[in-house]
């Protein structure tokens, strides 16, 4: 079987995102100042054969776990679907 993950990686939230600190600033000087505290990540996609929807989760773990997302800063969540 064939199985779509969307991971969405995003920095912890005790350590500060000069990205969507940034970001933040500029919606203050767009008048957007009711947007506020963004935070700015990663967003992937990918696909993965396996025998089951939890040896699928397995593989995306370890791939995030290995690969994609750097734990001491970062923290991931991901949905998997069958495709």
């Amino acid at each position: 079987m064939k199985f779509k993950a969307d991971i969405d990686i995003m920095p912890l939230e005790a350590l500060l995102d000069p990205q969507g600190k940034a970001v933040s600033k500029s919606m203050d000087n767009l008048g957007l100042d009711v947007i506020s505290n963004v935070r700015i990540g990663k967003h992937i996609t990918l696909q993965v054969s396996a025998k089951s929807k939890e040896d699928a989760a397995e593989k995306v773990s370890q791939a995030c776990d290995k690969l994609l997302c750097n734990k001491i800063m970062e923290s991931y969540k991901f949905d998997l679907k069958e495709v």
